[in-house]
């Protein structure tokens, strides 16, 4: 090595430290101790360094934060522990009833209060100090991989302050309402469609397949939970969100810790009246049992979390007009009125519709055509009208009625005795055609890239599908005739379709679109049946024989697979290689049947979901709390309090590589 190459390395190392260390201190601390200019060159020595030297450039050197090549797709990554979503409040009653079921179950309790930033989430993990990869939330289970993407983000440290041997945080990637303006002034300049809001915009800008993109938007990242640790020993929320501030990180700001119920309605109601002084958009404000002791014996469910809620502040409202009122045929038959508003500001979007959900609420409500009404963002998600300002009426507004026959087909609208939805009857319906391959495709579905509602519209108009099978048959010939339809986006999208064939049963139950079948139901179905056709001779009786399928998706079940058009299509999918098979339950050897689970801490071979899944599958049960009647505890890293309780009571821990010993043998009677 030459003495010149040496110098620039531990030159481009003191840069680098430099580098960071005034990052800490201007986004963390919020304290710069040099100016912009001297920032900017020592920035610019260091470029001109690696430069001269590209064997010196390392991942996670602040020159690599510009961005690098395009991606050609985002791959999936597996999440440690599932990242849930939160139950919600709305109002007191809510928060003392949550307090009151936690106390139950806890004693007396702190809690800390935090903005809910209005955001996408990204979960970050560091190997020895160093970002390794960062990740959308996805399902919860799965998300993708937008590292390149989330190097850009200056908030985002590349580099620990200390080096941890792991490390996985949870935050949120959002832009301010400033630079959120700013975006929409210069797209708007150039003539590109603008964002909707700074939520839609900041997801928008981390989902580009090149990082030079992101790189230009001015995007940042709140930390608010540690999700696992090697090398920290952390007893609350709060004390790791210090923790993780001395690391490097920005997090959430606002933050209170509160020993009672009563101090937490009241800074809800704080900042229900300040929460427009905030530089960035929040909807809400999260509440979290601050002690990790207490968070475990709490536990979760499938979905949420029992130690944290989010408070939901109260819709937004504003006054505009009705100026027309169309129908939305779904997948499902169902027709929908949606009322075509005159554009208006709410909740930090503009809003130009808004649903008016069925026949009965128009005409509870008196809604007219021409009418004056009020809207809200009911979650402050899905625009609704509330009310109608009769005073306002002039005389020119038109009562709406529900059309007889489907606008999309023409075929009789029913509405059957008890429900408030109308139905198109058509069984080859446009409108149910096109939502059914739009559910068809979707991520959590067959997942088939490059097929939106716009193409798909297309290949419909074009005669190339008449269902969802037909995407399996399409030539590329054909669909180079297509308007606006390349080479590269042809080959593209064949590649995508021929991929979605080594999807799970799971995917392809969910996807099908059965009535009242959501994905928790098809992985149930999927590992009881093994194969589509095992699940389409099903009864009715061997259906509710399950313990999680009830009578209404029995009957729903029954009823889809009874269709011949249904049948037909399966037939169709099989015949193109689309038929995955896995292991029915009632095929494994029950070597867990009658002993009840509880997993804790963090697992390396398996991940939480896997384990559960796999004890199920051996005729098991999995709890979330430790009691007297469970019968194995199985422990990963930091397994906190459940570890100490079962230890306490004498229950028989498992490691991880005792517990897939277990499994593989037949030790259990």
């Amino acid at each position: 090595m030459s003495t010149s190459l040496d110098g620039a390395r531990r030159r481009a190392e003191e840069l680098r430290r430099l580098i960071s260390e005034h990052d800490y201190y201007y986004y963390v601390l919020d304290q710069p101790r040099i100016s912009d200019a001297e920032y900017d060159a020592l920035l610019q020595e260091l470029i001109e360094l690696e430069q001269t030297y590209p064997e010196l450039i390392t991942p996670s050197s602040p020159t690599q934060r510009v961005g690098g090549r395009p991606a050609e797709g985002f791959r999936p990554v597996r999440h440690r522990q599932p990242l849930l979503s939160l139950a919600n409040a709305f109002g007191a009653d809510d928060l003392k009833e949550f307090d009151q079921r936690v106390r139950q179950v806890v004693g007396p309790v702190d809690y800390v209060v935090e903005p809910k930033i209005d955001g996408l989430t990204v979960a970050l993990v560091y190997q020895d100090g160093q970002l390794l990869t960062g990740a959308t939330r996805g399902d919860g289970e799965v998300g993708e991989d937008i590292t390149a993407n989330l190097k850009t983000v200056r908030t985002v440290p590349l580099t620990l302050r200390r080096n941890l041997p792991r490390l996985e945080v949870r935050g949120e990637a959002y832009m301010t309402k400033e630079a959120f303006v700013r975006l929409n002034e210069e797209r708007e300049a150039q003539g590109e469609p603008t964002f909707a809001n700074p939520r839609n915009a900041a997801a928008g800008s981390l989902r580009q397949l090149d990082p030079r993109v992101t790189a230009a938007r001015a995007l940042n990242v709140f930390v608010y939970a540690l999700m696992y640790s090697e090398g920290l020993e952390v007893a609350t929320h709060d004390e790791s969100l210090n923790i993780l501030a001395e690391l490097g990180f920005v997090v959430i700001p606002y933050r209170r810790v509160c020993t009672t119920i009563d101090e937490v309605i009241d800074l809800c109601q704080e900042w229900t009246d300040r929460r427009h002084e905030l530089p960035f958009e929040i909807d809400g404000l999260v509440i979290k049992v601050n002690s990790f002791s207490q968070q475990n014996d709490l536990g979760a469910t499938s979905k949420t979390p029992r130690w944290a809620i989010a408070y939901k502040f109260p819709a937004e409202q504003a006054i505009t007009v009705i100026e027309d009122i169309i129908i939305r045929v779904g997948r499902t038959g169902v027709l929908t009125p949606t009322a075509i508003l005159k554009p208006v500001r709410l909740a930090g979007s503009t809003v130009s519709r808004a649903t008016l959900h069925n026949e009965d609420v128009i005409r509870e409500k008196d809604v007219r055509i021409g009418d004056t009404v009020v809207v809200q963002k009911a979650g402050d998600v899905i625009p609704e009208v509330v009310e109608v300002c009769r005073e306002r009426r002039q005389g020119q507004e038109r009562p709406f009625t529900m059309p007889v026959v489907c606008p999309e087909c023409r075929a009789p609208v029913i509405r059957l005795p008890g429900e408030a939805a109308a139905r198109c009857t058509g069984t080859n319906c446009p409108a149910q055609l096109r939502e059914g391959i739009i559910h068809f495709v979707s991520r959590d579905a067959m997942n088939i890239e490059g097929l939106g509602p716009a193409a798909i519209s297309q290949l419909i108009a074009s005669g190339l599908i008449k269902d969802a099978a037909d995407l399996y048959y399409l030539d590329r010939g054909e669909l180079l005739k297509l308007e606006r339809m390349g080479e590269k986006s042809a080959d593209n999208l064949l590649a995508a379709i021929e991929q979605s064939k080594h999807n799970s049963l799971a995917q392809l139950i969910f996807a099908l679109g059965i009535r009242h079948v959501g994905q928790r139901a098809a992985r149930i179905l999927a590992r009881q049946f093994g194969s589509l056709e095992r699940l389409q001779a099903a009864t009715y009786e061997e259906l509710t024989g399950i313990p999680e399928i009830g009578s209404k998706i029995a009957e729903s079940v029954c009823n889809f697979f009874a269709q011949e058009q249904n049948r037909v299509v399966l037939e169709k999918l099989k015949r193109a290689g689309v038929d995955p098979r896995e292991r029915q339950t009632k095929d494994l050897p029950q070597l867990l049947a009658g002993k009840q689970f509880v997993l804790t801490g963090g697992l390396e071979t398996l991940t939480r979901k896997e384990a559960e899944a796999l004890i199920e599958q051996l005729g098991g049960k999995v709890s979330s709390s430790v009691s007297r009647k469970t019968d194995y505890v199985v422990v990963g890293a930091d397994p906190g309090a459940k570890y100490d309780k079962a230890v306490a009571l004498g229950i028989t821990i498992l490691h991880e590589d005792e517990f897939l010993e277990l499994v593989k043998s037949s030790k259990i009677r």
